[in-house]
């Protein structure tokens, strides 16, 4: 499948058509495991594999930053809530946080910040240090002092009420203990379940003939997500605070000082929370708890670290889906040694062509694999990886899970080198390798010819419009995508919204396929006709774009507003350099992202596949944020050398009142912000009349 091509390639020496590819694949494979484990309760891989999956998506988007994909991993916290739960918006996000593998990936967060607040190498930089538990995480309103509210984080930004489930937890207090307690307090933590209680769980589970749970986490999202207080009350949860969000009043000026408060009022936090002075002392206490992993009673996967000022919080601020003020250090990997049983290629929706490992099944870190990535024909034939191959198999790193070598002295004699076909698996056209015209290099995917005669294509591109982030139609998944393709009933997105339609003449209708009733049918439909109205972003992504993901879908949106405008600067941009160079000064959209915009409306078929779907749907106007703000909507370009503000920190606020932070200056820009030194920016500002503000004119424009 397309998530599966995950290649090995340094990503220094990725082409930005290898990378763009890469990162396609990565967005819909960490899309899958986040429905899986965040919905469903139910993960399809190690928490090390996800983790490493998203480290080298992060990396990608670090070396090519024009890449970044408005599906991105980076712009995204868990998955939608269920519709079994009433839902809740969040007053504050619930976000993710960013991954450090090695002692490095610390030290380079901690230059960020560094950079970020303009510090010196001699400033302190105290952080506070604490077990990542592996729980499920948790939301508890507090208001004068009484639990009015508990949610799960959903997708960070609406979550499931669970709050008679969570007043039945003994850590959870109905009311805050002590005089200092904050009108409006919202406590953040994770919910767990302790080593001994999931053993006597499951010794119940099996004892009444019920289904086991897979692991504590599991154990403890399931007992917590129940329709039935309770079932929840029955199960032995606990619970660790790590947080807060909307507050009226906070109770300290650093983290360590209000975690103390939260303890105070009641809550637990983890005995080993700590405050430490820099990154010595951080990675002292990782190696430490490292050590006493497997005695805890409970489950942790690393050790999270938080810049300790409150006030240098705020001025960090957040990226999409994480704090700019906080890691997670995950642990170690785990290898285990296999047979490879075969090797299948398997195609998605841009044609790429992934070779997949079919392992004998073998359990790592008390997880079994038995699938593995094989990345590309390069790789397998540097590693030399043959059937029949005795190989190593890692649960982490840079991606996972991967082959790590082959076990050569116990090779087959009758093993043979692979042969990557030249040919489309699915419908036989050539199989080719672009070449790079600025490098001369071959790219490392193999693509299909075919296009839209290839069924492989066609069928991915269906299941890539339903995913989640894009119209997210519950009830039509991957199987129900190619039960429909296979009938004929879906070739294109617009037959989705005409199938209710055409299911009365079917024979027989819907309701009477194997598997299918009255019920689920109603279901579907209801699901189908709730996405006849979409967000613009939304609907950017859904179309596959070869290298428009989410974020450049969003970036799209916000600069054109309408799918319309979307379409007339494609249009205009083929032929009018004018109109090229204006979508090239949106920062963040590049060459290789506007010609394959250009290129998809250049194409008579896909033109008409959407003016189909349009005759189908309404896609909503794109409504910028902070429209009240003095500067939404406005084009912002910084230049020279800022001394207020570090030009990450400018370029951060300026979005956030709904500016558009460009790249380059043209007529259709509004401000130019300049500092000392500003060239050819500032000249070219001067030339075309655009208003060029100080620093301090900027700061009182957008109010301090």
């Amino acid at each position: 499948m397309a998530g599966k091509a995950i290649r090995s390639v340094p990503v220094g020496e990725l082409t930005v058509e290898e990378a763009a590819t890469e990162l396609a694949a990565l967005a819909a494979e960490i899309a899958r495991h986040d429905s899986a484990y965040y919905q469903d309760d139910a993960p399809r891989i190690p928490d090390a594999e996800y983790d490493a999956l998203r480290l080298r998506n992060r990396a990608i988007e670090t070396h090519f930053p024009e890449l970044r994909r408005e599906d991105s991993p980076e712009l995204r916290v868990g998955a939608q809530p269920s519709e079994r739960f009433e839902k809740v918006r969040h007053a504050r996000a619930m976000l993710s946080l960013d991954n450090a593998f090695a002692p490095e990936d610390v030290e380079e967060f901690l230059g960020r910040v560094r950079r970020f607040l303009g510090l010196s190498a001699e400033d302190g930089l105290a952080l506070t240090a604490e077990p990542k538990i592996d729980g499920l995480s948790a939301s508890l309103r507090y208001e004068a002092g009484r639990l009015v509210l508990a949610a799960t984080r959903g997708d960070g930004e609406t979550g499931e009420t669970v709050t008679a489930n969570a007043k039945t937890i003994a850590d959870i207090p109905h009311r805050l203990a002590g005089r200092s307690v904050p009108g409006i307090f919202e406590i953040r933590g994770e919910v767990y379940m302790a080593h001994a209680d999931f053993a006597a769980l499951n010794e119940r589970q099996a004892a009444e003939g019920k289904p086991l749970f897979a692991n504590p986490r599991n154990a403890a999202a399931g007992s917590l997500r129940q329709l039935d207080p309770s079932i929840t009350r029955a199960r032995p949860l606990r619970f660790f605070a790590h947080g807060w969000g909307e507050a009226s009043a906070v109770p300290g000026r650093t983290q360590a000082e209000v975690m103390a408060a939260i303890a105070e009022f009641g809550l637990p936090v983890n005995p080993y929370f700590r405050r430490v002075e820099d990154a010595a002392g951080a990675l002292a206490l990782y190696a430490e708890i490292e050590r006493i992993r497997a005695d805890l009673p409970y489950d942790i996967d690393g050790m999270v670290y938080k810049v300790d000022r409150l006030d240098w919080q705020e001025r960090l601020g957040f990226v999409a889906r994480a704090p700019r003020w906080a890691i997670a250090h995950k642990f170690a990997p785990e290898q285990a040694i296999t047979r490879l049983r075969a090797i299948e290629i398997q195609v998605g929706r841009t044609g790429a062509l992934t070779p997949v490992a079919k392992l004998e099944p073998v359990t790592v870190g008390g997880v079994v694999v038995s699938n593995a990535t094989l990345h590309n024909e390069d790789e397998i034939a540097r590693k030399d990886v043959r059937i029949g191959d005795r190989v190593v198999v890692q649960r982490a790193g840079d991606v996972i899970p991967q082959i790590v070598r082959v076990v050569m002295d116990e090779r087959p004699a009758d093993a043979e080198p692979f042969v990557f076909p030249d040919h489309c698996p699915v419908c036989g056209s050539a199989a080719v390798r672009e070449t790079n015209a600025k490098t001369g290099r071959a790219d490392v995917v193999r693509r299909c010819t075919g296009g839209l005669v290839c069924e492989a294509q066609a069928r991915e591109r269906l299941k890539h419009f339903v995913s989640r982030d894009a119209f997210d139609i519950d009830g039509l998944g991957d199987k129900q995508v190619d039960a429909f393709f296979d009938a004929g009933l879906i070739r294109q997105p617009a037959d989705i919204f005409t199938l209710e339609g055409r299911n009365a003449s079917l024979d027989p209708p819907l309701r009477e396929w194997e598997g299918w009733g009255p019920v689920s049918e109603a279901n579907l439909f209801r699901a189908i006709e709730a996405r006849r109205t979409i967000a613009l972003p939304r609907l950017l992504f859904a179309l596959g774009i070869r290298h428009i993901g989410q974020t450049t879908a969003r970036l799209l949106a916000a600069s054109f507003e309408t799918i319309d405008g979307v379409a007339r600067i494609a249009r205009a941009a083929a032929e009018d350099e004018a109109a090229r160079a204006e979508m090239l000064a949106i920062d963040g959209i590049g060459e290789t992202v506007a010609q394959a915009l250009i290129g998809f409306f250049a194409e008579a078929h896909n033109r008409e596949a959407l003016e189909a779907l349009l005759r189908e749907i309404e896609v909503e106007r794109f409504e910028r944020p902070s429209a009240g703000s003095p500067v939404a909507g406005k084009t912002v370009v910084f230049t020279g050398t800022l001394t207020r503000f570090t030009r990450p920190e400018a370029k951060a606020r300026a979005e956030a009142l709904g500016a558009k932070v460009a790249g380059s200056v043209s007529a259709k820009t509004d401000y130019v912000v300049a500092g000392a030194e500003a060239g050819s920016k500032l000249k070219k500002a001067t030339e075309l009349g655009v208003r060029v503000l100080s620093e301090e004119e900027w700061l009182a424009l957008i109010g301090g």
